[in-house]
């Protein structure tokens, strides 16, 4: 597997880190215990670390090479050490059956490596530039045109693309031009045996929440397209409504803390902080940074609703890890959340940037327990399909598939 940016064994709720680090992580291990051997490369950004990592998996294995400043270093700018990046992947003289990349820049490495290795690569995007300046509302939030045309490129060069839903794999076509034979729908999985219904009363108490207390929780960066301040612009809604119901009740945000490096996120957290006092919710709502995955289980156990209102979500892998502990999900009608949400079976889709229909649902989840925990045992029992064990089988089926049709074209040239 290629990462360049940013490695399956970086502490989450850092900087670049998020979804696509799990998903790596997670996989890997999942095919090591399959008897595969996974070796993953990404970006050297600490000199003192060891350049080879064996704790990735029993089988699996993440080497850190050398491109550019040993630092983290803005993603936009790695596009520029890209050559330096392969030159040191060759130096190492491995051999593989297949690479699987993730995200456009890996998708540009992978393709010089595809030619001196003469294997096939498989590319995921994770997210897509041309979905997300869409919903960009400020050209700070925009992509860079040469992600664009990069990921235009990868998408003819790859010999498949996996797609995380059949909307995901529209976008590609249409937006892209992608050829339809190419790509491949497999979703990202979630890991069952850390993400599990557990005691709330007792989850609750692991992280210093009342028992009388009702969280409704957020997860995801500080980033304009997460929509936080639709969640805001809701509670507040709901607090004019039904002020009695929110009196015992705290909307916990859960992820990074700004990037020091980035102006947006920066200016992000500055402007819902002074959104939150404006809307007078300032008692309703706590920023708690970045947490642990091992104590994610306790939040997502402990919170009556989990609200995702993005702008723009290609899956949204934070929806199955909270249904995996048997919390309902509000979620945004847009992407891959259209998909992982059925509507009033294992949550509520709400159209985007909708701040009165999301005030709606989430009164409704606080007033009615037993709707709730319908929802919940609905979801936790929807989800199963997603373990990772079933997604590895999914994708070792289209790995194999993809290296017979190599080989047998190479040999009719």
């Amino acid at each position: 597997m290629v990462s360049v940016h940013t490695g399956p064994l970086a502490t989450l709720g850092g900087k670049e880190t998020g979804g696509m680090n799990v998903y790596i992580r997670d996989l890997s291990r999942a095919l090591s215990r399959k008897g595969i051997d996974v070796d993953v490369y990404t970006r050297l950004q600490d000199p003192t670390i060891a350049p080879i990592d064996k704790r990735l998996a029993e089988r699996g294995r993440v080497f850190y090479v050398k491109a550019g400043p040993e630092r983290p270093y803005n993603k936009n700018e790695i596009y520029h050490h890209i050559d330096e990046f392969v030159e040191n992947v060759l130096a190492l003289q491995q051999s593989y059956d297949i690479i699987y990349s993730h995200y456009w820049l890996s998708g540009i490495a992978s393709g010089a490596l595809r030619h001196y290795w003469q294997i096939p690569y498989v590319q995921m995007f994770h997210t897509l530039a041309e979905l997300k300046n869409r919903v960009a509302q400020s050209p700070a939030e925009r992509d860079t045109l040469q992600r664009l045309n990069c990921e235009g490129e990868i998408m003819r060069s790859a010999d498949r693309i996996i797609a995380a839903t059949p909307l995901d794999r529209n976008h590609m076509m249409w937006a892209y031009g992608a050829p339809s034979n190419k790509i491949e729908v497999v979703p990202p999985g979630v890991d069952l045996e850390r993400f599990k219904p557990i005691d709330r009363q007792a989850a609750k108490a692991c992280i210093d929440v009342p028992a009388h207390h009702k969280m409704i929780l957020f997860v995801g960066r500080m980033q304009p397209l997460k929509g936080i301040d639709t969640i805001l612009r809701a509670l507040a809604i709901a607090k004019q409504r039904e002020p009695e119901l929110l009196k015992n009740v705290c909307l916990s945000i859960v992820g990074g803390d700004p990037n020091q490096d980035s102006e947006l996120e920066m200016k992000e957290f500055e402007r819902l902080k002074d959104l939150r006092e404006s809307l007078n919710i300032g008692d309703l709502v706590t920023f708690l940074g970045a947490k642990d995955q091992d104590k994610l289980v306790y939040y997502y156990t402990a919170a009556e609703m989990v609200v995702m209102p993005s702008h723009y979500e290609s899956f949204g892998m934070v929806a199955i890890e909270a249904m995996a502990c048997g919390t309902p999900v509000i979620a945004s009608d847009v992407g891959g959340l259209s998909f992982s949400i059925e509507d009033g079976f294992n949550g509520f889709l709400v159209p985007g940037r909708d701040a009165t229909a999301l005030a709606g649902k989430v009164i409704l989840l606080l007033k009615h327990s037993i709707l709730r925990d319908q929802l919940g045992e609905q979801a936790r029992q929807w989800v199963q399909r997603y373990s990772w064990d079933n997604i590895a089988d999914e994708l070792l089926s289209v790995f194999e598939d993809t290296v017979e049709e190599y080989q047998r074209i190479k040999a009719l040239q």
